[in-house]
């Protein structure tokens, strides 16, 4: 229930979720929740709706489309209000006092002409680059003009991983995390960190929207997510997207000239990104299925868990997890560990314990491919050679090693029975952008 007008600034929610002293105040504007010019149409996700699927009694419908943020329908329009911007003066809102790099200062000079002149734009950088810091310039003349900013992520684990970094760098501001397990209550902030999902509660908020991990799912082909996007900018804001590995949208929007590009090949401490190691091995699939690991697999293990070497186990499905987890646990190899996932209940603790080091190594599907540093880790890969593994996601699953300055290095192994085009590709593009590095 909405019970200040301020939680209602540049959003939009249901007419019968205000406070019945909200209801009729003159400043709340109305639009329908849907449409039903040329076929029914979502207000807030933009999805076309089946009549058979969307129907209510009394000739009312609902969407069914973007059902989990809550029900709307024709029973009440959307209320919203205007973005104000009412927020205090700030002419020096950076609190942060690291250094970038020559490299860094000329990506996030244009991140500042990007927000100025309210462009479209794709910062391309490695991962590692440091793309999080190269924000923090243009952030700063947003806030410092009185401007709102958004900063989204497809996935749960970057914003969470985000929001303690810009919190810290803009200490005097007012700040928000969003996201479907977030416990915060929403406020009224000048900068909002969120999921994509949560962008279909705006609309016309931000002047300035950041998309992290721009290519991954869900956002990626995802019309609902990017019609939030477009709903949740003000018609004149700025959008700059980030990723490591632009996808064919990406590629096609930069060479019909809808996005400007900016690209940086080389990680902030300088060094190149490691290069993976193919590792052949005979009848993988069919060992893992019945629970065992061939030894040259588990000597790696128990040799890292011996090295206090601290690392992640990726494998391509749930189902691998425990059978991964039983052979480990089976060969007596004494570690802690945790088996993690997307929908696993305890994934924000399992991810906290291994950032604070209580754990040994996380056995981790795809979900913890990218967005999260943990400093110093190895890289195992089961079966690099699923389908599931993309070439994005192993160049990100990749980017996990050598964040750090204190550590530049590090393993990545593909543990596979075929080299598949997939792998090749990862190998192509790390040796690409290495080549690119030397030539900085």
């Amino acid at each position: 229930m909405i019970n200040d007008l301020s939680e209602l600034y540049g959003r939009q929610m249901p007419q019968r979720d205000l406070a019945a002293t909200l209801q009729n105040s003159p400043d709340i504007r109305l639009r329908p929740a849907i449409s039903d010019d040329h076929g029914l149409k979502c207000g807030r996700c933009g999805s076309k709706l089946r009549r058979s699927l969307a129907s209510l009694p009394n000739h009312h419908f609902y969407c069914y489309i973007c059902i989990q943020m809550g029900r709307v329908d024709t029973l009440s329009p959307l209320a919203y209000l205007e973005e104000p911007n009412h927020f205090t003066e700030n002419p020096d809102p950076l609190s942060w006092s690291g250094q970038l790099t020559q490299l860094q200062n000329e990506c996030a000079d244009k991140v500042i002409e990007v927000f100025q002149q309210r462009q479209r734009h794709l910062l391309w950088a490695v991962t590692g680059a440091g793309k999080t810091e190269m924000l923090f310039k243009g952030i700063s003349w947003a806030i410092s003009n009185g401007l709102r900013v958004g900063i989204a992520s497809p996935r749960v684990d970057v914003c969470i991983e985000l929001f303690p970094r810009i919190q810290a760098a803009f200490n005097q501001v007012s700040i928000v995390l969003l996201h479907g397990k977030s416990e915060q209550r929403y406020q009224y902030s000048q900068i909002t960190v969120c999921t994509t999902h949560q962008l279909l509660r705006f609309y016309h908020a931000f002047d300035v929207l950041i998309i992290d991990e721009v290519d991954v799912f869900p956002y990626s082909g995802n019309p609902m997510l990017h019609f939030g996007v477009q709903n949740a900018i003000k018609p004149a804001g700025a959008t700059l997207y980030l990723t490591a590995t632009p996808d064919q949208a990406l590629f096609k929007a930069i060479s019909r000239k809808q996005l400007s590009v900016s690209y940086l090949p080389i990680r902030y401490h300088g060094h190149y990104l490691p290069e993976i190691s193919a590792i052949r091995v005979k009848s993988l699939n069919e060992q893992l299925q019945a629970g065992k690991l061939p030894q040259k697999i588990l000597r790696m293990v128990a040799d890292l868990v011996t090295e206090k070497q601290r690392f992640l186990l990726f494998v391509p499905h749930i189902k691998d997890l425990s059978q991964a987890a039983a052979a480990i646990k089976a060969a007596g190899i004494a570690a802690k560990f945790k088996t993690v996932y997307s929908a696993d209940p305890e994934r924000i603790e399992k991810v906290a314990l291994m950032r604070s080091q209580q754990l040994d190594f996380l056995i981790t599907t795809t979900i913890l491919e990218r967005g999260v540093t943990f400093p110093g880790i190895d890289v195992l890969v089961l079966k690099a050679d699923s389908e599931i593994f993309s070439a994005a996601a192993l160049v990100q699953i990749a980017g996990r090693v050598g964040r750090n300055s204190d550590r530049p290095t590090g393993q990545v192994l593909f543990y596979c029975e075929f080299k598949t085009a997939n792998i090749k590709s990862c190998d192509r593009q790390i040796k690409l952008m290495n080549r690119k590095a030397a030539q900085l």
